[in-house]
């Protein structure tokens, strides 16, 4: 017999060929071969136990017999039956509606967790900011030195926090007189990365106080974390401000409790529910919901049964399963006409 090496992925597409997995499952086996932490092992086996299949089949089950009522409206029309879709069909569509909107409303955690949580470190020049990024790295990842302005561009680590991935980045020193147009290019990328990031960390130099364009920088839910507390006899700062020194230590020990405990509540056991983990999928539910919709409004059957169909087939597209026809075939039987 002729034998030859299997392809990139070929079983995972011979299993979802043979209808063994769907295309959920088969993302799952890519997410559990690339986890690097705990937390992102779970989701993928969770995902590849049929976490998002099931809750995506259940979906186009209920739609499919919202789209057979609206059916049976049409080819069997009676004097009684009101024009666009029927109540029962209303009811269900409108609660679909309402879970995929639910749904929807992660705070992408899910990508998040396959990814990795976006973390930047901003602050003046010179106030640590790529020493502390090193010693969360445990290595030496960003350049340090003593001269103002030398991280010009945005510098990331891949972090495990407490099972958790994170994106960690260093950007430019925010500061009005930049040396060139290298560095002010530098700091719009800070400024970018900070608008983009999921968390903050807001650093400055506690013998020179928080500066205008760090404190501009703090948005809600900033860690604001004044470094080079050995300098000070006695560092009095304002309660939501955390000291530390990069220098002999002080203070980083509870600065990383609280970076763990707020990656932890961003997350707050995400990889154990049924969670979007890819922008495809999210793409194809906001198709679906965009369908129901107009459905909802539409003032004759033929078209709510239209866009049911079509938000059946956005739904069918996450899966991989897309055969319409044959679903209103088993929900037909509910039916006693034409038996």
């Amino acid at each position: 017999p002729h034998h030859r090496m299997a392809e990139a992925g070929e079983f995972t597409k011979r299993a979802f060929l043979n209808g063994r997995i769907d295309l959920t499952g088969a993302e799952a086996v890519a997410d559990l071969i690339h986890a690097e932490t705990e937390a992102q092992r779970i989701m993928a086996l969770n995902q590849l136990g049929g976490a998002l299949h099931d809750l995506y089949d259940g979906w186009t089950a209920r739609l499919a017999r919202a789209l057979a009522h609206q059916e049976a409206e049409i080819e069997f029309p009676d004097e009684d039956m009101p024009d666009g879709i029927d109540d029962q069909a209303r009811d269900e569509t409108e609660k679909l509606l309402a879970e995929m909107a639910a749904h929807l409303d992660d705070g992408h955690r899910g990508e998040r967790l396959r990814t990795g949580l976006k973390i930047t470190i901003f602050g003046a020049p010179n106030a640590g900011k790529s020493s502390l990024l090193n010693w969360l790295a445990g290595r030496v990842a960003a350049i340090v030195t003593d001269i103002p302005g030398t991280t010009r561009d945005v510098v990331e680590v891949q972090l495990n926090l407490g099972g958790y991935p994170v994106i960690l980045s260093d950007t430019a020193g925010l500061r009005e007189n930049y040396s060139d147009a290298v560095e002010a290019e530098g700091i719009r990328r800070a400024r970018d990365h900070i608008d983009r990031a999921d968390m903050v960390i807001a650093l400055y130099d506690a013998a020179t106080g928080l500066d205008d364009m760090t404190a501009q920088a703090v948005r809600d839910g900033a860690i604001i974390l004044a470094n080079k507390t050995d300098k000070l006899a006695d560092a009095d700062l304002p309660p939501e401000h955390f000291g530390i020194s990069l220098k002999d230590g002080r203070g980083l020990e509870g600065f990383m409790g609280l970076l763990q405990k707020r990656v932890q509540n961003f997350f707050n056991g995400a990889e154990n529910t049924a969670l979007i983990t890819r922008e495809r999928q999210r793409a194809h539910i906001t198709d679906a919901q965009t369908h129901l919709e107009r459905a909802l409004s539409a003032h004759l059957p033929e078209l709510a049964a239209e866009d049911l169909r079509q938000a059946l087939l956005s739904l069918g597209r996450i899966t991989g399963h897309v055969d319409v026809e044959s679903l209103l075939d088993i929900v037909f039987r509910d039916f006693c006409i034409g038996k």
